[in-house]
């Protein structure tokens, strides 16, 4: 199974987006938007730029372990990863997002 975008709203009324592999496990969180259009456009950005190779930005947190950010053309931040235990898990979970980045299945979560 392919992964798929679900798209929520908070209790402020702010739209995000999580991208979710095919096993239902989170590979990228966006920023909050405030509205659902911009949070959209968000999702389409993914879609565009997650195959390509340098649009990930390789990082370590204060911490050590390893995360990614997703950018934009503009090389804003359009999605970040969550904390991996080591390079290489950080390497499997952009491979992820590429290859699940482009799907058109967008799950509205109420």
């Amino acid at each position: 199974m392919s992964g798929w975008y679900e798209l929520s709203v908070n209790d402020k009324g702010q739209y995000s987006f999580v991208l979710k592999a095919g096993n239902n496990e989170i590979i990228l969180r966006s920023e909050t938007y405030q509205t659902k259009a911009s949070a959209e456009n968000g999702i389409a950005s993914v879609q565009q730029n997650s195959p390509l190779d340098e649009r990930y930005e390789r990082k370590d947190a204060s911490d050590g372990r390893p995360f990614f950010n997703l950018l934009a053309a503009n090389h804003q931040v359009i999605g970040t990863s969550q904390l991996y235990q080591s390079a290489a898990n950080r390497d499997v979970g952009i491979d992820s997002v590429k290859a699940n980045g482009a799907t058109a299945t967008i799950k509205i979560i109420d």
